[in-house]
C-alpha cells in the first residue's frame, strides 16, 4: 500500500517501468549496479496480501462535481484514484473496451500479463468510476458541453510516425506502424507476422516490436538502428532481453527504400553510417562510403517515434496549441488555455513513460480539485515529511545499518521457448531480501547538533568511509580540498555545521557516507542521530 499510495500502478510499474529513480541510488556511486527498486516493486505488489479492504472509501455523500477523464491510461487513472475519495462524480471515457490506454494496448503481455494490470486498473474503477468504454471522442466541443466542471485529457501520443521511402506505397500492408500493430496484437486483432522481419528504430517500442514478432510466427527477426549500438534510446535491459532471444542488431544504418519484386516486398536497402561529433558534441551521421546492404523482409515494423493527434480538439474550444501541435499546458498546473481542461501524461508534453504519467496525474488531481473549490491553483499543498529518530538503545537502531557487500542480484530468464506469457521471472523471496540489503539507507538521515559535540573526534575515528572531517571553515571549493577523503562528487552538497567552540566546523561528505550509524553509536554526547526521513507524495484534497 506504501507503494500503491504514490505509484498507483506497482505490479505494472515492478514489470515495465523505465527506472528513472536508480541512476540516483547511492548504491551506483561504490558499485557498478544501484540496488534494484524496480523489481522489488515488483516483489512487493506479488507477494501482498488482501489489499482491496485498504483501499479508499468512497464518501456516502459527494461533493456535487463532475470531472470528465478522456482516455484511460496512466494519467487519467491517477487523477480518477486521487479525485474518486474526494466526492467527485467521475466519467472516464475511452474508445477501447477496458482501461489501462497505452499500458494494455503497446505494453505485450510477455511483459505486463493481463491479469496484473486489470487488476490494479480494477482497484481504481471499483471507486465508482462511470466508465464509457469503446467510446471514441470526436469533438471535446460535445464533452464540454457536457457541463463537466473540469475536464482531463490524457490520451497518450497516439499516433506513430510513418517512414516514407520508395517503395513504401508499394509495400502497403506489410509495412506496419509500431504502435498501432502492437495495440491489434494486444486486442487479438493480428496473430501472425511473416517469417522475416525488419524492426526499424531503437527505442523500447522497437524492442517490443522485436520481441512480439519472434511470438507470432517471426523467425529471422533484425532490428536495424540508424545510431551506433550505444546510443540507442532503449533501456539497456529491454535492449538484453532482445539479444536474449537471439534476436541481431544492426547499428549504423539508414534506411533507403523498401524493396519491391512483383508487386510484393522483399526486403529493404540501407546506406552504412559513421557517427561524427563537432566540438559541440553534436552528432551527424556521414555516409561511411561502404556498398548498400540489403536485408531481406516479409514485413517492416516501423518503430521510429510517435506523436500527438487532437484532431478531435476544435481550435474553437479555447484550447490553444503551440506551433507544433501541441496544446499550451501550464508544467505546474497542467491546465490549459481554457481553465476548465487540463493535460497529463504524453498528451501534455510529449511521449515519456508510465510514472511520468502517474505524477502528471498527481499534480493534474490537485489543479482539479483546486479550480473546482475556486482556489488559487498556484497555492499547491506541500507534500508530508517528517524526520524521527531510529534511536532504540546506547547501540540500537530500528533500521538495519549493517553494510553488505553483494553485488546487485541477477532476474532469472524463462527460457527462449515461452511464448506469450511473463517471460521476465521475478526475484523470489529470498533473494529479494538480499538485494534489499543492498540499500544504503538514503532515507535514515545522519542529524548532527553542535550544541552537544565535545569535538573528542571519536566519530572521526570510527567512520569506515572518512566522510567526516573537523577543520576550520572556508568557501566550499576550498573545503573540499581539506576533507580526509576526497571530494570527487561536486553535485552532491556538503554537510557544514555551524562553528564549534574550537572555531572549527563539522564537514560530511553524502557522497561516500553509508549512513551505517557508526558515528551516531560512538559519539558518547549523542550529538550525532540517526534519523529517518518520511516523503509522501503530494495529493488533492
Amino acid at each position: 500500500m506504501i507503494n500503491w499510495e504514490s505509484n498507483v500502478f506497482p505490479g505494472v510499474l515492478g514489470r515495465t517501468c523505465d527506472r528513472p529513480c536508480e541512476p540516483a541510488c547511492r548504491r551506483g556511486r561504490i558499485e557498478e549496479e544501484p540496488v534494484a527498486i524496480c523489481r522489488l516493486k515488483r516483489v512487493a505488489a506479488d507477494h501482498k496480501d488482501e489489499v482491496k479492504s485498504l483501499m479508499p472509501g468512497i464518501p456516502s455523500e459527494m461533493n456535487g462535481k463532475r470531472v470528465a477523464l478522456i482516455g484511460g491510461g496512466p494519467a487519467s487513472l491517477t487523477v480518477a484514484r486521487d479525485l474518486a475519495p474526494l466526492g467527485y462524480e467521475i466519467h472516464l471515457y475511452d474508445e477501447h473496451a477496458a482501461g489501462g490506454g497505452m499500458m494494455r494496448s503497446q505494453i505485450p503481455s510477455f511483459r505486463l500479463p493481463d491479469e496484473v494490470l486489470d487488476e490494479e486498473v480494477g482497484y481504481i474503477l471499483d471507486m465508482g468510476i462511470h466508465t464509457h468504454f469503446n467510446t471514441y471522442v470526436s469533438s471535446m466541443q460535445e464533452i464540454l458541453d457536457k457541463g463537466y466542471d473540469a475536464i482531463f485529457v490524457g490520451t497518450g501520443a497516439p499516433k506513430g510516425r510513418d517512414l516514407i521511402l520508395p517503395g513504401r506505397e508499394e509495400a502497403g500492408k506489410n509495412v506496419h506502424i509500431g504502435i498501432e500493430w502492437l495495440a491489434s496484437v494486444a486486442f487479438e486483432h493480428t496473430h501472425k507476422i511473416g517469417r522475416k522481419v525488419i524492426v526499424l528504430g531503437g527505442g523500447n517500442t522497437a524492442m517490443d516490436c522485436c520481441r512480439t514478432s519472434r511470438r507470432l510466427g517471426g523467425e529471422e527477426v533484425k532490428v536495424v538502428v540508424r545510431s551506433p549500438f550505444a546510443e540507442m534510446k532503449a533501456s539497456p535491459w529491454e535492449i538484453e532481453d532482445a539479444m536474449h532471444e537471439d534476436i541481431p542488431i544492426f547499428e549504423n544504418h539508414v534506411p533507403k527504400t523498401y524493396v519491391i519484386e512483383n508487386g510484393q516486398l522483399v526486403g529493404m536497402t540501407f546506406e552504412k553510417v559513421k557517427a561524427v561529433y563537432d566540438e559541440q558534441g553534436k552528432r551527424s551521421l556521414v555516409s561511411s562510403g561502404e556498398p548498400e546492404v540489403f536485408i531481406e523482409a516479409d514485413d517492416v515494423l516501423v518503430a521510429i517515434g510517435q506523436q500527438n493527434s487532437f484532431p478531435w480538439i476544435e481550435r474553437e474550444t479555447g484550447v490553444d496549441f503551440d506551433q507544433w501541435g501541441m496544446p499550451i499546458v501550464d508544467a505546474l498546473t497542467h491546465q490549459s488555455t481554457n481553465k476548465r481542461v487540463f493535460f497529463g501524461g504524453d498528451a501534455a508534453f510529449g511521449p515519456k513513460n508510465v510514472i511520468t504519467a502517474v505524477a502528471h496525474g498527481h499534480q493534474a488531481a490537485i489543479s482539479i480539485d483546486l479550480h473546482c473549490k475556486g482556489e488559487a491553483l498556484t497555492e499547491r499543498p506541500a507534500p508530508f515529511t517528517n524526520l524521527v529518530s531510529k534511536k532504540m538503545g546506547i547501540h540500537e537502531w530500528s533500521y538495519d545499518n549493517d553494510v553488505v557487500n553483494d553485488q546487485r542480484f541477477i532476474v532469472p530468464q524463462a527460457e527462449k521457448k515461452a511464448a506469450l506469457s511473463d517471460r521476465k521471472l521475478g526475484f523470489d523471496i529470498q533473494t529479494a531480501i538480499k538485494e534489499a540489503h543492498r540499500c544504503l539507507n538514503c532515507d535514515v538521515q545522519t542529524v548532527f547538533e553542535k550544541d552537544k559535540c565535545i569535538e573528542c573526534d571519536a566519530c572521526v575515528d570510527i567512520c569506515p568511509t572518512s566522510c567526516i572531517t573537523f577543520t576550520t571553515n572556508g568557501e566550499e571549493d576550498d573545503l573540499r580540498t581539506r576533507l580526509k577523503a576526497p571530494s570527487l562528487n561536486i553535485t552532491q552538497d556538503l554537510y557544514v555545521s555551524d562553528t564549534l567552540p574550537t572555531q572549527r566546523v563539522m564537514v560530511k561528505d553524502e557522497d561516500v557516507c553509508l549512513h551505517c550509524g557508526l558515528c551516531a553509536e560512538r559519539c558518547p554526547t549523542s550529538a550525532w542521530d540517526m534519523q529517518q526521513y518520511l516523503y509522501k507524495v503530494t495529493k488533492a484534497g
